[in-house]
């Protein structure tokens, strides 16, 4: 087994990290300069900001629920190397949209831009997790997993980071820039032939539901899917409060919701990184419940910060202030501990999703997951808007859903453990 470090030098893993890296930095780069752009310079109600933060997160999951399956087939049928240097292509043109659309403040453009983008992602996204158990030992699957996962938080951390700090211009010429990088970082993955050569089914519907109940009829995985969808839920009903929160509940600058974005991002990438040391490689759940049951206490400590928090008028709040703050450290520790037990309860999923069935099923597998979580993430981001207009609760009274998701993925997380130490042989998808 090779550890961390050592696979970062190895070649069948460092273009693909990189690759996804940048991917992901370029989805939060573009995404939180223009969800910012709106909720500071368009907007300027809470019910507004909070709906237009709630619609581009839907249009950019719904892609993941429209594509996965198809994304899947042809992932397990060719190449997987070749397959990520198309899409990325492809994102050199979607981004060049983008920096139209912020170079000339077009709000429809940059949300073309961003289904753009959803589209890309839900072709990428099986892949990037399928391709791991292709290249790597079984015992380096977890170590791999969470190299990805704790890449991708970083990134998120440094994409949101950019996405509120730098102007639009800057925006629009560093999403051209990251999306050639990445092509040309892709071009060094090595080849991953297909293990299986499938009979593409072409309509994305009949598709996504086959693939769904071959997939969900194994039980370990039907409960790992489930448990990861909640956990995108949480994380889509968070991306969709924070802004409004930061500006309307904790009276605070743009630059302080990229603070917290960011903390969450990095929170969840040390969180990948503990769990990894914890398990040693072994492919477990037996931490998770824990994990998300500590997550929910920290999600009630992060709702009484906002509930009880001292500033409530004047200029909003900026980030030196903010974190020279009593009540904001309190604040920023809880989320930071949300996003690391968070981490921890994830990353061991996704790698229930690569080694429960055959290397030659795997990218069909995550599709599964995928087509599952973009339906629990839109049912979130439309759910919490709704919420929200309930008369009498509060953009920080919603945060209490985000408390009843974690307890219904501890009761998943529960019955994976067990089901996973109960005796099974191979799991195969039908077909």
């Amino acid at each position: 087994m090779i550890g961390a470090l050592g696979l970062m030098k190895e070649r069948r893993f460092l273009p693909l990290f990189v690759t996804q890296f940048l991917g992901a930095f370029n989805d939060n780069l573009f995404k939180n300069a223009m969800i910012f752009f709106a909720t500071y310079q368009i907007f300027n109600s809470v019910e507004s900001e909070t709906q237009f933060s709630a619609v581009a997160q839907g249009l950019f999951i719904l892609p993941f629920f429209l594509f996965s399956a198809l994304a899947g087939q042809l992932a397990d049928s060719y190449d997987k190397a070749r397959i990520m240097r198309i899409i990325k292509m492809a994102e050199v043109l979607i981004m060049l949209i983008g920096a139209a659309g912020i170079l000339i403040k077009s709000l429809p453009l940059m949300l073309v831009a961003l289904v753009g983008m959803g589209i890309h992602s839900s072709f990428f996204g099986p892949i990037k997790y399928a391709i791991i158990p292709q290249h790597m030992a079984d015992d380096e699957v977890l170590v791999g997993t969470g190299l990805v996962e704790a890449g991708t938080y970083i990134a998120i951390l440094c994409g949101t980071i950019a996405g509120g700090l730098i102007s639009p211009s800057a925006a629009a010429v560093g999403v051209i820039a990251v999306a050639c990088i990445g092509y040309i970082s892709s071009r060094n993955i090595p080849p991953a032939p297909p293990l299986t050569k499938l009979k593409i089914d072409w309509n994305i519907f009949r598709s996504s539901y086959r693939l769904i109940a071959a997939t969900m009829h194994i039980r370990r995985l039907y409960l790992a899917i489930i448990a990861i969808s909640v956990f995108w839920t949480i994380a889509a009903v968070l991306g969709v409060l924070f802004p409004p929160l930061v500006k309307n509940v904790f009276h605070a600058q743009k630059d302080v919701a990229s603070v917290f974005l960011a903390i969450f991002s990095v929170g969840i990438a040390i969180g990948s990184i503990v769990i990894n040391r914890l398990l040693k490689g072994q492919v477990s759940a037996r931490y998770s419940m824990v994990s998300v049951l500590a997550m929910a206490v920290f999600v009630v400590e992060f709702y009484l910060a906002a509930e009880f928090w001292p500033v409530t008028d004047g200029p909003l709040i900026e980030t030196a202030q903010f974190v020279l703050m009593p009540a904001g450290w309190h604040l920023l520790f809880a989320l930071a501990m949300i996003a690391i037990t968070g981490g921890m309860f994830v990353v061991p999923l996704y790698a229930f999703l690569t080694t429960t069935v055959d290397k030659s099923q795997t990218s069909r597998t995550v599709a599964a997951n995928n087509i599952v979580n973009s339906f629990f993430m839109v049912g979130g981001s439309v759910g919490i808007l709704g919420i929200t207009y309930i008369p009498g609760v509060s953009v920080a009274h919603s945060i209490w859903v985000v408390v009843v998701l974690c307890l219904i993925s501890a009761v998943c997380a529960r019955r994976l453990h067990m089901a996973e130490q109960a005796p099974h042989g191979p799991d195969l998808l039908p077909g």
